[in-house]
This record gives structure tokens, sequence and C-alpha cells, in this order.
């Protein structure tokens, strides 16, 4: 069994509390880590504050190579790494192995958009009394930054607030999901190699009262917070006086129009509702169909995914594995029952057995049943149809939710009504709302979060903008 120490101000360092690490579908514990107490929280936010000035004086240039070091030595450790994901997460092998290419991304872009950072010419002369005077923007590092990542993207999401703070000369801290660690305690080991000062980053397991911390502690300027809508706006209520940006939950509609290609769309909802199990904030959870096309789709897509194969993620072949714990699955047990006791029925699925949930299809249902209003974060997608595309749209908004959505239809009409009127952070179209990039801008609105991830944007969310005006 792996030991694995947390880092704290670029030192590794044992607590006096373990934290063992189970692998989700074996249910056996694997390796074992270290919770975080007051004096390492202490510690990481005094090292910290001691960086600021050199991450803020960091040329350029060595905030790129430093970024580039880091992608190039997560590519070359490519295959490892997607084994220690898989194994904390019970993320299937294929899927990881994508989360691990997506990180070697995230770190390219924070290199090359380190070299571009924001900045801008102002005309003052607009006025007489500008006449003779211009204005420069400049964007300076925001300090020390509070990031809180969830386990369902271990690496990939904890990338998302590092490589930016980078990239931004910040310093971060950074509190990963107490049940998958190791991928980010892996880049830890990493981060070490390179030429960062010591104090740039920590690495901090902490419980949620330890954690709140980042919330509240004054000393740091910037929190951002990856997780579910309840937590993180209690957080920003919490917050006090510093920077906030929220990236939340969603349950996330996909309409597929009669002038849609129907395979694309079965194709693309097959992964989008349930790749890992669904537990991502933008799978598929809602398809409203138009009812000419309903039953073709509603075959097509209940046999794709009767096809999709439950094992061991570990298994290059897998499609889908146990879920994080058993209070999820019993609770998306439970949302399946409730539905069906409702009047919804099963097209495929519905059983659990431990912690993997079969991959399932609900239709018949109603916008009350916690299967739609609420956030799955698991393998279960309702299927309804719908007559006008106008009814369709509606349908999806009808949430307090909006993170992104999908949009299936060869109709330029139908696609600018979609984006001019779908109440989400970003529009899909022949995509499921599972898609993204990691550079495109990436967040929601509603309850679904505030501020936008996707390298650039997050950077500009970690810095803040300075006028000088001067004289010609």
């Amino acid at each position: 069994m792996k030991i694995y120490d947390i880092y704290v101000g670029g030192v590794f360092k044992k607590t006096a509390i373990n934290l063992d690490v189970k692998n989700p579908f074996t249910n056996e514990v694997f390796a074992q880590t270290f919770l975080a107490g007051k004096a390492e929280f202490e510690e990481a936010i005094e090292k910290g504050l001691a960086a600021e000035k050199v991450m803020k004086e960091m040329p350029l240039y060595k905030r790129y190579e430093i970024l580039m070091q880091i992608s190039d030595e997560i590519k070359t450790n490519r295959q490892y790494l997607a084994e220690v994901l898989a194994s904390e997460s019970a993320k299937p092998f294929k899927f990881a192995l994508a989360e691990i290419d997506r990180g070697v991304q995230t770190f390219l872009v924070a290199a090359e958009e380190s070299k571009r950072l924001p900045k801008e010419y102002v005309a003052l002369d607009w006025l007489p009394v500008g006449e003779g005077k211009e204005g420069l923007v400049k964007y300076f590092p925001l300090g020390l930054v509070a990031g809180i990542s969830p386990f369902n993207f271990p690496l990939n999401l904890a990338a998302h607030k590092i490589a930016p703070a980078f990239a931004a000369g910040n310093p971060i801290i950074l509190k990963p999901a107490r049940s998958t660690p190791l991928s980010v305690l892996e880049l830890a080991q990493i981060v070490d190699k390179t030429e960062l000062p010591k104090g740039a980053m920590s690495i901090l397991p902490m419980d949620r009262d330890a954690g709140n911390q980042l919330v509240t502690d004054e000393r740091i300027k910037l929190l951002t917070f990856t997780g579910s809508s309840n937590v993180g706006w209690k957080m920003k209520a919490d917050a006090g006086k510093k920077k906030v940006a929220l990236e939340l939950g969603g349950n996330a509609g996909v309409i597929v129009s009669d002038k849609a290609d129907i395979n694309l769309a079965v194709k693309k909802c097959t992964v989008g509702g349930f790749a890992y199990s669904g537990q991502v904030c933008i799978h598929v959870q809602r398809i409203y169909v138009q009812e000419k096309i309903f039953d073709e789709f509603t075959t097509k897509f209940t046999e794709s995914v009767s096809k999709l194969k439950a094992g061991n993620p570990l298994d290059p072949n897998t499609d889908i594995s146990a879920m994080i714990d058993e209070e999820n699955a019993i609770r998306i047990e439970e949302w399946i029952q409730e539905a069906v006791n409702g009047g919804a029925k099963i097209l495929t699925g519905g059983k659990r057995k431990n912690l993997l949930v079969e991959p399932t299809i609900l239709t018949s249902t109603n916008h009350t049943m916690k299967v739609n209003c609420q956030e799955a974060f698991g393998p279960v997608v309702t299927l309804e149809k719908y007559q006008s595309f106008e009814e369709a749209v509606a349908l999806v908004n009808k949430t307090e939710y909006g993170l992104q959505a999908g949009v299936f239809t060869d109709s330029i009409h139908e696609m600018n009504y979609a984006f001019n009127h779908l109440e989400v952070g970003g529009v899909m179209i022949n995509e499921a709302s599972l898609f993204r990039v990691d550079h495109m801008p990436y967040g929601g609105v509603k309850y679904s979060g505030t501020g936008r991830e996707g390298v650039k944007y997050a950077i500009i969310e970690m810095m803040e903008p300075r006028l000088l005006v001067k004289n010609k």
C-alpha cells in the first residue's frame, strides 16, 4: 500500500491523522495519505503569502517554461497517472486516460496564455478634459488563491485552478476531495520538481470543518470552488470580502429535433448520459425528443445504452463502473424508485448492486420528480417528447440550474433560437451537453454558479485591473 505525504508550502509531510483511500469498485483500501490540521493550514498560508512577491515578479518566459514542464511531465506519466486516477475514483480506464490528456492540455494552454495576459490601451480624449492624456489598463495577480476541487475529475479540475493561478502569478492552496486526493498529490510531486518558489502551491486534504478555513480566512484573496450548488452558495455567503468563483451543479437538458441526425444524437447522448456513471455536472440528464421521431430515437437509444459494459474500471473495455460511494448509489436507486412510484416507466436498467447502478432510462416522468428537477449526478436519464421547438426550449429552462445544454438539429433557425433563448452558460449544437474543451469559457447561470473557467477566463478571474492615466 502506497503512502502519500501531503504537500505543505513546498514540503511533503505526514500528519497525525491518517486518511485511507479506497477503490470504490473493490471497496479495498489501496493507499493512504493524511489530513491537514490547523498547523498545516497556517504553514501553507504563511508560505503562500511569502511566495506572492516572487510569483508576481516572475518573468513570463519563466512561467511559460514551468507550466510546459508540468504539462510534459504529466504526458510522460500518462499511463501511471490514469491507473492511480481510475483506482481512487472507479472511473473507467478509457475515461481516466482522457482526463490525464485533458490535464496535459490544461497546463499547455495555461503556458500559452501566460504569454498574453490581458491589457488594454484606453483613449481618453473623447471629452475635452481628456485631451493630451491616455490610459493603460494592466492586470495584476490577486495574491493567494484557495481552490476546492471535487472527486469526479480529481486531476483536471484541480488543474483548472492550479494552472491559471500559476499563469496569473498567484500562489494557491488546493483542497482536493477526501475520496480522491491521490491524483493531485501525484501532481504535487511533478510541481515540486519545477523552479516555482516553495509556497507557490500546497495540497491539503482536510475535513469540511477544517476546509472551511479556506472560505473564511481574510488572507486569501480568491476562493474558487467546484462542487455542489448548496455547498457553493453557502461558501459564497461565508467568504467575506474575498472574490469568489463558483462552478456548480446542473441537470442538463438535450433537445433532439426532427431535423437532427438521429444516429448521431443516439451516439452522443449515450456517452453524454452515462460516461463515468453520470457523475459529471454536465452529463445528459433530461432528453426532449420531437414527437415525430420519439419512438425511433427511444428504440435506438435504449438499445445503445443496454450494450454498455459494466465492470472493473481498470479493464480498458469497461464503460460503467462503481459510483463513488454507497450513499450516492443508494440515493440514485431511491430517486429511480420514487419516479416509478409516481408513474414513470423504466426502459432499461433501474437496479443497483452494491455501488454499481445500472444505466437507467426513464420515461413518462414529470418535472417535479427528483430525477428531473434536481441534479442526479448518477447514471439516470429521462426521455420525454415535445411538439414545438419553442416548447422544448421552455422545458429545458424549467429548472433552477443553467450550466450547459445540447441541441441536435440541422436547422439554422432552431440553432439561433436555442442560443438566444436557452438559459445556460453554453449551448452545444449537434453535441451532447457533456461536451467541453479545456480552453473554452465554462460556467453556468442561475443556481449553477458564477464566474467562468477555461484557462484564459480563469486567469482573468484571478487578476485585477489597474488603470494608469498619463500625459501623451
